[in-house]
This record gives structure tokens, sequence and C-alpha cells, in this order.
């Protein structure tokens, strides 16, 4: 199945697809694609749900790429940020087991996006966390 299918099959988020990087707004200039024609299309989580769960810690993006979906956080990348960052991919996987089945058989990667610079240090407790999680720390991600 297609990235772009997968979100038209999610109620909840299929009025939110958008073509290439359109979803991310000014955060597209961290997706550095090898080839632009595989952007399969993207989604604006955060914002899409807000009003469906306004006091969660909601995830930000979804992206299609050469068949993989990457979900991808932009956030402050500090230690005292880490909590929050596994907060909000403890409910993105809620969220796909419960209401997006289909995205969540999609080949996937999970990655936080540092909106500045990176005080998380590799060899740190925090940065171990982030590895056992699956959640990958990086100041752009290149596809």
């Amino acid at each position: 199945m297609s990235f772009q299918s997968a979100i038209e099959n999610t109620p909840a988020l299929k009025a939110a697809y958008k073509k290439g990087l359109q979803a991310l707004g000014s955060n597209s200039s961290k997706i550095k694609p090898g080839n632009s024609k595989k952007c399969e299309g993207s989604v604006d989580i955060d914002t899409t749900l807000v009003a469906s769960y306004p006091n969660d810690s909601r995830w930000d993006y979804a992206l299609g790429y050469d068949g993989n979906t990457y979900f991808v956080e932009v956030h402050s990348a500090k230690t005292d940020e880490v909590k929050t960052v596994l907060k909000k991919l403890a409910w993105l996987k809620d969220f796909l087991i419960q209401e997006a089945p289909e995205l969540n058989q999609e080949p996937k990667q999970f990655h936080w996006i540092a909106s500045s610079s990176n005080h998380i240090l590799p060899q740190s407790s925090q940065s171990r966390q982030l590895a056992n999680s699956g959640l990958k720390l990086s100041k752009e991600l290149k596809l």
C-alpha cells in the first residue's frame, strides 16, 4: 500500500494529506530527500489532531519517501526534553495501533530532528534511552 493510501484510509488523518513535504511547512528545510520525486506526501499529525487530542503529547509529522514512512518530531534536543519526546513517541505508537492500522503496517522509522543545537551527548544515558526506543536523533533527516 502507498503512503497516500494508508493516510486516506485513516479517518483522523485523511483530510490532512499534502503532496511532497508541504505538511511540514518551514520544518521541511530539515528534510533532505536524495530524490524529490520519491516523496510520496506528508501529514501534520500534531495540527490535524489537536482538536481530537487537546491534552495529549502529539507527534509532529509523517512523510512517505520511497516506500517507507518516516515519523518526524522537530523538538529542542536537550537532556530534559528526552522524557517529553519519548512520551510523544509512545502516544504515536498507540495512535498507530488504535486508529491507523494500515499506516502502522508500512515500513517505518522514527526520527527526532533537533530544532536547534543537539545537547544530548552520544554516550549519555538519555542517548541510550533513545536508541533503546528506536528513535534516531539528528539535526536533519537525509533520505
